[in-house]
């Protein structure tokens, strides 16, 4: 055995501003003499004092001056997490089944949407329910991001075990922001969507994406992303097909894949630098009857009128081919009898679904991470949440997705919940039920702790109980970089789709030329040379953004974007139509349609020179591609139909089935 001579240092530093919080700061970085030669764990800030053994340092996370086995960084994650577990109250197993929210402060919505976080709702959360994980919505520069995670993690330090908190997002490097799918990007670098990158068809591109998206999330103290969706466009109406990778399961398997191994760090499984992928949402979400979604009561079943729920089960298999740390199941109950692999599955929202969780994500695929509910699925849906209301701000009083349990209580609820497989809670910060339920008989306490095992593990995988806090003043200069923007900017003009180029219009010089400009800002045209003018008539060229339509069939009070559903038809008298059909006046036309869900161009075509589909491109983005500086290299990852009767006699679950597509899937010009 070999024996190192080099002497403990500990030196004193302070990390970002979350120094004013603690006591000292420690990175020991080698050991006593005559101790076997082992590298000290680099501890970087923390509030807790430190036990000194065999010439190392380790955290008194439980504040007893003795070394315990899980705070011991020398021992595998694996047998530091069944200490811990084994030193866990019932109320602390129940809480880490909680996914929280964070509370912020100024909340009026109760949405968890903000700029800072309300600290001492927070402490109550950690101290009295035990809660060691929540989701983030704050909408910060992320210096500050950084600072408030930091902030959290001292408060977990000064819990009885010291437990650290784990942060979660839904995704922020792309476009849209909607609510319970998305979140305010605080100055991440901007990628187009994720069907952008299935227009792209390039694996290595999207591992490459979602390596700097970890970074980023990492430098800012966020450990587990709330994506990406595996769940396939099979019905072209459905509201949350922007966050798909579209209708092909081999594409869509393909880009989970990448995608995972990217945010992960690897294909292995959790390490010290991943951040956790939640791979949602298990299974057939996209399959959504008459395309209409399942946050609504209206739309809480799925469909599969082609047989077809097994294709919808192949993107997942990427998932599992990567190691996915994290499974959340969807929303949605079945409308009628599946079978699958000999496994029936029962008429209940996935989070209630033991045949569908325990059966096969658990049996058939082997899976062994941890199961998070999607948001709110155990709680009441009221009047306004069964029947809708016209107006309002956004909310989650009186919201919930107890699809398949309506009529059974809160109690019920978890108790099916935990028994089908479920291991956190999301949305959910109050542990009360769960204790109850083993208090009962209901549930057993084992059960409760092979979930906080899972919750646990994962943690120390990540070093989270060793090295918790991040740099505060690195944050900016790792969070949209200059490196990392310009990449982005370059996936946003290659997943554009070139539809239509009559008389080789693009790419076009701009030699002067006079454009008239709808949904663009006037001074991007102009830093490329163009003439910005009032009217069609004087223009050379008219330039046009436009969106896919939507109709709102039945107004909700909560999800705002998620209610784009109905037709997908460009119709007189809608804004984007109307603005398509002044811009005749104009020689040329160019229109860019921004595709969250398939637009049918059939009434759209004889009007325009040129139509390019994007997936989320900035206006910068655009005029690289008019321009020739960047090209459109994308094809389309979903079929784009005719009219909408053809939509209405597509089946749900099956992919590329409109009778006459207007354009197939993975057409797309090019230069």
């Amino acid at each position: 055995m070999h024996f190192s001579s080099k002497a403990v240092i500990c030196r004193s530093a302070l990390m970002g501003s979350a120094a004013a919080l603690t006591v000292g700061f420690y990175a020991c970085s080698s050991v006593d003499s005559l101790t076997p030669s082992v590298t000290q764990r680099d501890f970087g800030y923390t509030t807790l004092k430190l036990i000194s053994q065999d010439g190392l340092k380790f955290k008194d996370m439980d504040k007893s001056g003795q070394l315990k086995p899980y705070e011991d960084w020398r021992l595998a994650a694996e047998v530091r997490a069944h200490d811990l577990v084994g030193r866990l109250t019932l109320a602390e197993k129940a809480g880490l089944m909680m996914h929280g929210t964070v509370p912020m402060l100024n909340d009026a919505t109760g949405t968890g949407t903000g700029a800072a976080y309300d600290m001492a709702a927070l402490k109550t959360q950690i101290d009295d329910r035990n809660v060691s994980t929540f989701l983030t919505r704050m909408i910060a520069d992320a210096g500050s991001m950084a600072d408030q995670d930091n902030q959290i993690q001292t408060l977990a330090e000064q819990s009885r075990l010291g437990i650290p908190v784990s942060i979660s997002s839904d995704p922020r490097n792309h476009f849209q922001s909607v609510l319970g799918a998305s979140a305010g990007d605080s100055g991440f670098s901007k990628w187009p969507e994720t069907l952008g990158f299935a227009a792209i068809g390039d694996a290595s591109l999207t591992r490459k994406f979602g390596d700097i998206a970890r970074q980023e999330y990492r430098a800012v103290g966020i450990t587990e992303a709330l994506s990406p969706q595996a769940d396939l466009a099979t019905e072209p109406r459905w509201a949350r097909i922007n966050g798909t990778f579209g209708e092909d399961a081999d594409l869509t398997r393909a880009q989970v894949q990448a995608y995972i191994e990217g945010i992960q760090a690897g294909s292995t499984g959790i390490q010290a630098n991943s951040v956790i992928a939640v791979v949602k949402h298990w299974a057939g979400y996209g399959a959504q009857k008459s395309g209409f979604d399942s946050h609504n009561y209206y739309g809480r079943f799925a469909t599969y009128p082609g047989n077809n729920y097994a294709y919808h089960l192949k993107p997942f298999e990427g998932a599992f081919a990567a190691n996915v740390g994290s499974v959340m199941p969807t929303y949605s109950e079945p409308d009628g009898a599946v079978t699958i692999d000999g496994i029936a599955l029962e008429q209940v929202g996935a989070a209630y679904d033991k045949p569908l969780l325990t059966g096969l994500l658990r049996g058939k695929y082997g899976f062994k991470g941890v199961i998070v509910s999607d948001w709110l699925v155990a709680s009441d849906c009221d009047a306004n949440c069964m029947s809708g209301v016209s107006s309002g701000s956004p909310s989650i009083v009186g919201l919930g997705m107890p699809w398949g349990m309506e009529r059974a209580t809160r109690l019920q609820r978890f108790v099916k919940a935990v028994d089908a497989g479920i291991d956190q809670f999301g949305g959910e910060n109050d542990p009360s039920l769960l204790i109850q339920a083993v208090n009962q008989g209901l549930l057993p306490e084992s059960r409760l702790a092979d979930s906080a095992y899972r919750v646990l593990l994962q943690k120390f995988l990540q070093g989270l109980f060793d090295h918790p806090y991040v740099d505060a003043s690195a944050a900016s200069k790792i969070v949209g970089n200059a490196d990392f923007q310009a990449q982005a900017l370059d996936a946003q003009r290659r997943s554009m789709v070139l539809l239509q180029n009559k008389d080789k219009l693009l790419p076009m010089a701009a030699g002067g030329k006079k454009v008239w400009l709808y949904g663009i800002d006037p001074r991007v045209a102009r830093q490329y040379g163009y003439q910005v003018v009032a009217t069609p008539q004087a223009a050379d060229v008219a330039i046009l953004r436009v969106s896919t339509p939507y109709q709102t069939l039945h107004p909700r009070y909560m999800f705002g974007s998620l209610q784009h559903e109905g037709s997908l038809a460009f119709v007189d008298g809608s804004k984007d139509y109307e603005a398509i059909k002044q811009a005749a006046g104009a020689p040329k036309q160019v229109v860019s349609v921004y595709m969250d869900r398939p637009a049918i161009l059939t009434n759209v075509q004889g009007k325009v020179t040129a139509i390019l589909a994007n997936f989320g491109a900035s206006d910068t983005a655009l005029f690289d591609v008019l321009t020739g500086k960047g090209e459109p290299q994308g094809k389309l990852p979903f079929e784009l139909p005719s009219s909408m009767a053809e939509v209405e006699a597509q089946l749900e679950d099956v992919p590329h089935d409109t009778a006459h597509p207007l354009y197939p899937f993975g057409y797309g010009l090019k230069y």
